[in-house]
């Protein structure tokens, strides 16, 4: 519940900044609640999902790829830090799946 109230804080804490324009806020609500719910997608999914649950996370990850290469481009140092993040971080999620992936299969293979 403080965690809760502790998003909430820091989501009132943002809107307050002066100067910030209207629809930052609306992508930075959509951005909150798209974080809220994917983490509980995620938590509730049962150990027989995972492996396949990997192969989506990895798809999902090269489209941010994607798109952060499209923006690593831009003239702002901001866009292009958060963009070069974005990669680092998604990458280390596609090598992660494919080494968890990888060492899932090896289960079932025959000694």
């Amino acid at each position: 519940m403080s965690l809760l109230g502790a998003g909430a804080a820091l989501v009132l804490g943002v809107g307050m900044i002066p100067g910030m324009p209207a629809s930052f806020m609306q992508h930075f609500i959509v951005f909150v609640l798209a974080v809220f719910i994917g983490f509980q997608v995620i938590w509730n999914v049962s150990h027989a999902l995972h492996t396949p649950l990997m192969a989506v996370t990895n798809a999902i990850s090269s489209i941010i790829i994607l798109g952060a290469l499209i923006q690593i481009g831009s003239t702002s140092v901001l866009i292009t830090l958060l963009a070069a993040a974005g990669i680092f971080m998604a990458a280390i999620n596609i090598f992660g799946g494919f080494l968890v992936t990888r060492r899932m299969l090896a289960m079932f293979q025959k000694s």
